[in-house]
């Protein structure tokens, strides 16, 4: 797997796993919003340099790719094709969406076994259809938590709001064939496990290869000052959960050692947590 122009990361784990990580473009995500409760003038200087005239940040859109003996997987989709225009403008959409990074990057789509979902918010779900409704992975498992299927076609205001009801309605039945109920193991040496917190159904997903383990630990571990556990988006259903858990995996991930795969971080998105004080810090390996 030779790091080529479409891949910002790759790594070969051991025991015949491999990974790569692609970014399936960028959007715009409100600043505030992101740092939820946390005082801006904790925040303001991390950001400036991204911040745009309608004070959004850039965000990336991370995709992993797990080559296994037993199959591959991709983890999350990004937005995907199916935005219009005013779509596209309002979340400020840029570069290439999941397939045709995919394919640049040397993998076909049409080999993908499982996509694995951290969440079915749009910016993690929205790649699963192509532009003309067609499925984007046609022989894969699509695997969510089924109390996120649940919970993300409820009709409470703020679910209707948070999800993009219409399009996961077309993915629904395909979702409910693969649906995980707890923990499970995708395939040898790839799991998921649920966190919730930033939604019902939120879950990890984890790559254990010999001595080494890999984790995307989806939007509770979205960009590099999610290291400290307290710090939680506005976006987050669950923000007491969503500390809790950060806190307890963040442990075992600094204990372990645990490589981490930031959701949304465009420039350094692979490192590893390390304790710091009462919270935790980020360090870069790409």
């Amino acid at each position: 797997m030779a790091l080529g122009d479409a891949l910002h990361w790759s790594a070969d784990l051991g025991g015949g796993t491999r990974v790569a990580l692609v970014q399936a473009g960028t959007f715009r995500s409100d600043a505030g919003a992101i740092f939820g409760p946390a005082p801006r003038v904790l925040w303001d200087r991390l950001v400036a340099a991204e911040l745009d005239d309608q004070h959004r940040l850039l965000q990336a859109l991370n995709c992993l790719v797990v080559e296994t003996p037993a199959g591959r997987v991709l983890v999350e989709t990004g937005i995907g094709e199916r935005l219009d225009e005013r779509g596209r403008a309002w979340r400020g959409l840029g570069g290439e969406p999941v397939v045709p990074t995919l394919l640049r990057a040397g993998f076909d789509p049409a080999t993908v076994d499982v996509v694995a979902l951290s969440h079915l918010h749009y910016d993690h779900a929205g790649g699963l259809l192509r532009a003309d409704g067609t499925r984007a992975f046609p022989r894969a498992r699509i695997v969510a938590q089924r109390a996120e299927w649940e919970i993300a076609l409820s009709d409470n205001p703020r679910i209707v709001a948070s999800y993009d009801q219409p399009e996961l309605r077309l993915v629904r039945a395909w979702g409910d064939e693969g649906a995980a109920d707890g923990e499970e193991e995708l395939m040898p040496g790839v799991a998921v496990a649920p966190t919730g917190g930033h939604t019902a159904g939120h879950q990890a997903i984890l790559v254990r290869a010999p001595g080494r383990t890999l984790a995307f630990l989806g939007d509770i571990a979205m960009r590099p000052w999610s290291a400290n556990p307290r710090w939680v988006p506005a976006f987050d259903d669950f923000p007491l959960d969503s500390v809790a858990r950060k806190a307890t995996l963040f442990t075992r991930a600094a204990e372990e050692r645990w490589t981490i795969v930031l959701s949304h971080e465009l420039r350094h998105p692979v490192g590893r947590l390390v304790p710091d004080r009462d919270r935790f810090a980020w360090e870069p390996l790409a």
